[in-house]
């Protein structure tokens, strides 16, 4: 039977020239357990994207603006020493792709920098101020409208179980891309940073199988790594 929101895995977007290499992704994970299921969102297009798994801690380590085109992260990492510090952000200034998923959001909570500027989000562990801590609540139905961008092209609304997140900290220059009207999330579950020296999208989904086995879900992490890289056609770019 299919799932609401779309048949099957859809492509990616179409590639502004089909002699180019395979776009070079690195995939930061680390302090937060997550099932082995989680890597086969990136199965469809292996051939397309080829992706290496680290840690923050391992990766960041070296200057790696040179090794690759697209930084994925799906980790808790709580903070980077100064030359991490420096390489990732080396990393987002010259340009490359930055894709940020779901718990993912938590990273770095004392480096303004890196959720105000670089992602537009942040999901806050403490009350700051008049701010008060965001929420969880896991095992969550959502139904979910997709916004008009390349990233969500051929995505009609569509249902699935995930964690929802509430009381989140989300610039208001976002570009939303995901819409939910769960009580117990905030509106806009997905976003393209304002950040203007590199394209960067964060996808609060992707807690579990939920979201790792729904085809919507999948194209749209697709869809976002390709944007990223600038591998989609300019008459079909709209940051």
């Amino acid at each position: 039977m299919a799932i609401a929101g779309c048949a099957a895995d859809p492509a990616p977007p179409q590639s502004a020239s089909a002699s180019q290499p395979p776009i070079r992704a690195l995939l930061i994970t680390g302090g937060h357990e997550h099932d082995i299921g989680f890597y086969s969102i990136f199965d469809f297009y292996k051939d397309q994207v080829r992706i290496t798994v680290s840690s923050s801690n391992i990766a960041f380590a070296k200057d790696f603006r040179d090794r690759f085109d697209v930084l994925i992260t799906y980790d808790f990492s709580r903070d980077l020493d100064d030359p991490g510090k420096k390489n990732l952000r080396d990393f987002a200034e010259s340009g490359k792709g930055v894709v940020v998923l779901h718990h993912a959001l938590l990273d770095y909570q004392s480096w303004p920098w890196w959720y105000r500027e670089v992602v537009g989000g942040s999901y806050r562990l403490a009350t700051a101020g008049n701010m008060p801590a965001s929420t969880v609540k896991m095992g969550e139905q959502m139904s979910i409208t997709p916004q008009k961008h390349p990233i969500t092209a051929g995505i009609e609304p569509f249902q699935l179980t995930d964690e929802t997140y509430k009381r989140m900290w989300i610039s208001p220059e976002v570009t939303p891309l995901l819409t939910t009207d769960n009580p117990n999330s905030d509106s806009t579950i997905a976003w393209v940073s304002p950040y203007a020296k590199s394209r960067v999208v964060y996808i609060q989904l992707g807690h579990g199988h939920g979201s790792w086995d729904h085809p919507s879900f999948r194209a749209i992490v697709h869809n976002a790594i390709f944007w990223s890289a600038e591998r989609v056609k300019p008459k079909e770019d709209s940051k």
